[in-house]
């Protein structure tokens, strides 16, 4: 069978594709939703280092995203289901290295091709079945979500008994989600987050006190924390949290920066901190989002307010659209509902 694959071949170039997909293989899925990521945004946009563009293009982008079985020939699924695909391929597999950690592996829209395809063809275990009453422009981010729960899970794992308070430092889109997902795991600490943009954190209406990082009171200290800043401002991000946070802490690094960040060291040693980095989730965390939406509907509610704007794409151009109306956000995501 003929497959279109929508490949972009050069920042803000993207170009129709036709592969042959074999229908007798595997899983064959119908995207259905898809959501943006700033990743995603950075190769459109070509913000990486241009030698990193160079290796990683052509590729389809999207690494988020939902849909429906069309043909399973794995016995794993009913023509109809609605599934959450997983970006990562593991080549190998390790009894310590989880499949996200293993050099090996694969992601899609990083130097693999992404979602932003006709039709996917995937093994069963790169799918997870969702409920069929789950909302759907909701399951398009599942993928963020388990990247939360993936360092949740980790956080559980390296750190003391104490947790009071967790602080979350940043008031984006991932910044939101950990935080969520920390005062639902996590309901009889207090969940601080501590951000730049007074009306960003106004939308944080679940957690216990939020804080300007310019205006955060002497008497404010954290038992852990989570660095959800990225980008340039990751620097004094690390900082703030080495001085506020409680000796023998532990700060989970999820933020994503190209540059290389200077952190007070000597204080990481004074107080005992342990810092732990985090990066994309594997299976079982898409399985642990899946379950703990089921048993939180509340946490939908929430969710549903990240939702900016939904773009339905029937064309290359409206893809550009989605992508033009995405980088406007200051906060939230763009989800795109793939007609094409």
């Amino acid at each position: 069978m003929i497959n279109i694959v929508y490949r972009l071949v050069a920042p803000k170039l993207l170009e129709e594709v036709y592969t042959e997909l074999n229908l007798d293989v595997g899983v064959i899925v119908r995207p259905k939703y898809l959501s943006i990521c700033k990743a995603d945004q950075r190769y459109y946009y070509g913000k990486r280092v241009p030698e990193i563009i160079e290796s990683k293009l052509p590729m389809a982008l999207i690494h988020e995203a939902v849909g429906t079985v069309v043909k399973d020939n794995t016995g794993k699924f009913n023509v109809g289901d609605n599934v959450v695909m997983i970006p990562n391929i593991p080549r190998a597999r390790d009894n310590i290295i989880s499949e996200n950690y293993i050099p090996s592996s694969k992601f899609r829209s990083s130097g693999y091709d992404g979602f932003m395809e006709e039709y996917v063809s995937l093994t069963e275990d790169r799918l997870v079945k969702l409920p069929d009453d789950l909302n759907m422009e909701v399951a398009s981010f599942i993928e963020l979500i388990s990247v939360a729960t993936h360092s949740i899970k980790r956080f559980k794992q390296f750190s003391h008994q104490k947790k009071d308070v967790l602080g979350v430092w940043g008031d984006g889109s991932f910044g939101y989600i950990t935080s969520l997902v920390l005062k639902v795991m996590f309901p009889e600490s207090k969940v601080y987050v501590f951000g730049m943009h007074r009306e960003k954190l106004h939308m944080f209406t679940f957690v216990d006190e939020t804080f300007l990082v310019d205006e955060i009171p002497d008497n404010v200290s954290v038992d852990h924390a989570f660095e959800c800043v990225g980008k340039a401002s990751a620097n004094n991000a690390i900082n703030q949290i080495i001085d506020i946070i409680n000796p023998e802490g532990t700060i989970a690094l999820l933020g994503v920066s190209e540059f290389n960040v200077s952190i007070d060291t000597r204080t990481i040693l004074e107080k005992g901190i342990r810092v732990f980095g985090t990066n994309r989730s594997a299976r079982e965390d898409f399985v642990s989002v899946v379950n703990l939406l089921e048993e939180n509907p509340n946490m939908i509610h929430y969710l549903e307010s990240l939702i900016t704007e939904i773009v339905e794409v029937n064309t290359l151009n409206d893809i550009k659209r989605a992508f033009e109306s995405d980088k406007n956000l200051r906060f939230g995501k763009t989800v795109i509902k793939w007609e094409i």
